[in-house]
């Protein structure tokens, strides 16, 4: 088929390290071939049934991928691919949204513990991130829909090293947040909010890169489970937001 993907070298000379080893059972289907079926369900939004049989068993990729999200490896995995290339100079955040299908509804729990909220889009799921000067994403979280932008920030940037500048929209024109970097040695670059009484300075020139976060979400959403969220389980799609990240380093 055309629209097979495949792992390259370099991709899987990085990930592979980073993979169970001597697992218990019957002999394992190749890790590579699972994990580029994993990668074609969640890019194309097929089900796990209709997987190319060319990647194995149906059934062992969804299962791979079902018990490697309980592990969180994914999350691993992208931290660890993060962590060869620092790039401190510039950091943009921002978050976007990702309608759940209905599908998505049901797991135990409700809604609200499965990141799943309601706002102006509906039944919604937000995703966080701050992206390097290349567009690539360095920090990851999933939220339900209507939580405010600016109670994620400390989060994914607080294990982060300080950048020199830090670029955000006016949801992020917070008293906190402006502080919190200036004690990084980080200058934010943030437009104020017209409602504020002290203005702060403000570089338009840097704030033209923020389209980098913007940029780097359109990416996001070429993947279909990320653009529309199928999955029950939060950890289930927060892994689908880390896999298509790693994959995002290579593009």
């Amino acid at each position: 088929m055309a629209n097979e993907f495949w792992l390259s070298d370099a991709q899987w000379l990085a990930i592979e390290p980073h993979l169970p080893k001597n697992q218990p059972g019957a002999r394992r289907v190749d890790d590579r071939r699972v994990l580029s079926g994993i990668i074609h369900v969640q890019m194309s939004g097929c089900r796990g049934r209709d997987c190319p049989p060319v990647y194995g068993p149906y059934t062992t990729i969804y299962n791979r991928w079902n018990r490697w999200s309980r592990r969180k490896l994914w999350q691993r995995l992208f931290e660890a691919l993060r962590q060869l290339a620092p790039d401190d100079d510039f950091h943009a955040i921002d978050s976007t949204t990702a309608k759940a299908h209905r599908s998505a509804a049901g797991e135990k729990g409700g809604p609200e513990a499965q990141a799943i909220g309601r706002s102006r889009g509906g039944r919604t799921t937000k995703i966080h991130a701050v992206c390097d000067p290349l567009g690539r994403p360095i920090a990851l979280e999933v939220s339900k829909g209507q939580l405010g932008d600016i109670r994620a920030a400390l989060p994914l940037l607080g294990p982060l090293p300080p950048a020199r500048l830090c670029a955000a929209d006016t949801a992020y024109d917070a008293n906190g947040l402006r502080q919190f970097l200036a004690e990084r040695g980080t200058t934010p670059v943030i437009p104020n909010n017209p409602t504020r009484r002290r203005v702060h300075p403000f570089d338009r020139q840097a704030y033209k890169r923020r389209n980098l976060v913007e940029r780097m979400f359109y990416r996001l959403k070429d993947w279909r489970r990320i653009a529309t969220r199928y999955d029950k389980l939060a950890r289930n799609f927060r892994s689908a937001v880390a896999l298509a990240a790693l994959v995002l380093w290579w593009a």
